[in-house]
């Protein structure tokens, strides 16, 4: 089991940049992929994008491909987001989510169902 904690969230204008943090506890983080999801109100739970186990791999939302980044270090045990030229309509709560997969570079877990564990969230706000 893992546990996960997101930070970095908060008030930014848009055009700005913000930097997520997932931490992880526990010795298995590295047998994770790893997911950001975010959720507005009244929405569902969309993906952002995803990185693989041993970070190879990475796959994004066609809304935020370009503009955002998923990394990982696994010696930290932490996923981060890097998110720069944020929208208004970027304004949600991100959730990070791990997933317990026997693939290295397997990193095509595009749905909340996919995911074995989430963080509790943190909220991003984009002001026009």
């Amino acid at each position: 089991q893992v546990q996960l904690v997101e930070s970095g969230g908060g008030l930014v204008q848009a055009g700005g940049s913000l930097r997520l943090s997932c931490a992880a506890s526990g010795r298995t983080f590295s047998r994770y992929a790893m997911g950001w999801f975010r959720q507005a109100p009244g929405k569902e739970r969309d993906l952002v994008g995803t990185i693989s186990r041993d970070g190879s791999n990475t796959y994004y939302d066609d809304s935020v491909r370009g503009r955002f980044t998923v990394s990982r270090n696994n010696a930290e045990n932490v996923v981060y987001l890097q998110m720069n030229s944020l929208r208004p309509e970027d304004t949600a709560v991100y959730y990070c989510a791990a997933k317990s997969t026997a693939w290295l570079n397997g990193n095509l877990y595009l749905t909340p169902n996919d995911y074995d564990f989430w963080g509790q969230g943190t909220q991003v706000t984009v002001s026009s």
